[in-house]
């Protein structure tokens, strides 16, 4: 990559990181802290809480991604953080569980997720964007496994408001980070009329949604049990359970170089695409039949992530290569509410399954999901690298 492109991608994988970040330090102890407050006790009250996130992310993505099509990335991204940053502010102050709820929503609507993968698009070449999409993916799985180990201490100095406080800085700190370290944008597209059917109707971008909304309701549906099974299984306190994520998380990043590094200059895109789906569909299997150890539960662990931070690069890679270049934002914003509707999918199902059929239903169903994503993603056309292309073209 040029010192451009590497400039771009680790900045924008800062900003990322620095959003991720304020939103997973709150998950290991909100539940916590929600009983200290008015309205605290009713669980409905608190799951509410949690997911309204969810719920705002999956309704503005599509918006802020034609806004970034026609009136520029960063722009849209600068607004999206400052919304970010009231609505945690707001859940800092909140004097009951009412208030945190819309402070909830207010941190949804900050949906910056299209327009910075479709900047990160915009500003790398198709043969090192997978890479770029990695470094983005990677920094959120990484700082989801520190947000574990330091959720709690934070929590015991801080307390919640203070976690709250430090989201909203951090989201302040992502947008000093976008307007002094990434790149200058390219000019917007202006008013002209998006090709959104073309967007909407495509076969291989729906391909591609479909995976990314198959992919989050088995990630979604799989962390439902396995806490449980890490502790009843495994015999690993929840405390400890940091213990197995983040040596999984940062094993699978060296394992995952490389297969972006084929994918990307050996033109093989569609084999480490289909092996990645194809082991986690190894992966579910190996849970079903064989889940009633601490090393067997880390062993799947490790190969989840590794599946799952593959698919997690190429899937954005993918869309931006395939999408008309008018409407890249628009896209990506299919593509990123489609993620969050298989988020909200994904816990509930899994949730479900676990508490009428058991463990082995969530594993199965899991494994029908992907073998099904199997069969649609095999008849898929790959968009060649342009360097490619051109070579078969002059042979």
């Amino acid at each position: 990559m040029s010192p451009e492109e590497r400039r771009a991608g680790a900045s924008l994988a800062a900003i990322f990181a620095l959003r991720m970040l304020g939103l997973f330090l709150i998950l290991p102890v909100f539940s916590v802290y929600a009983k200290t407050l008015p309205g605290g006790d009713d669980l409905a009250m608190v799951g509410l809480a949690l997911g309204a996130y969810g719920l705002t992310q999956a309704f503005f993505q599509i918006p802020y991604g034609i806004a970034s099509d026609l009136w520029g990335r960063k722009r849209v991204i600068v607004v999206g953080l400052l919304i970010f940053a009231l609505g945690s502010f707001v859940a800092a102050w909140a004097p009951d569980m009412t208030w945190i709820i819309v402070g909830r929503v207010l941190q949804g609507m900050g949906a910056i997720s299209a327009a910075v993968t479709a900047l990160a698009a915009d500003l790398t070449r198709e043969e090192h964007r997978t890479k770029v999409m990695a470094m983005i993916g990677s920094s959120i799985g990484l700082v989801f496994a520190l947000s574990l180990v330091g959720a709690p201490i934070l929590y015991g100095w801080i307390g919640m408001g203070g976690l709250f406080s430090l989201t909203g800085i951090l989201a302040l700190a992502g947008i000093v980070t976008l307007l002094k370290a990434v790149p200058p944008a390219p000019a917007p597209h202006g008013h002209g009329k998006l090709p959104l059917r073309q967007v909407l109707g495509d076969p291989d971008l729906l391909r591609l949604n479909l995976g990314i909304g198959v992919l989050h309701m088995v990630q979604m549906a799989m962390f439902v049990v396995l806490p449980h099974a890490l502790v009843n299984q495994g015999g690993l306190p929840a405390a400890a359970h940091w213990q197995v994520y983040l040596p999984a998380v940062l094993a699978s990043f060296a394992i995952m170089v490389p297969a972006i590094i084929a994918a990307e200059r050996k033109d093989k895109m569609r084999p480490v695409f289909i092996g990645a789906i194809g082991l986690l569909v190894v992966v579910q299997a190996g849970l079903f039949l064989f889940h009633a150890s601490l090393w067997s539960l880390a062993l799947w662990l490790l190969l989840f992530f590794v599946a799952f931070n593959v698919l997690e690069a190429t899937l954005p890679s993918l869309v931006s290569r395939t999408a008309p270049p008018a409407a890249k934002g628009a896209a990506l914003g299919v593509y990123n509410t489609t993620q969050a509707v298989g988020l909200f999918i994904g816990g509930a199902a899994g949730g479900y399954l676990a508490q009428n059929f058991g463990d082995n239903a969530v594993f199965a169903a899991c494994a029908g999901l992907i073998v099904l994503w199997l069969a649609v993603a095999s008849s898929m056309n790959f968009p060649q690298r342009r360097v490619a292309a051109a070579a078969n073209h002059t042979a």
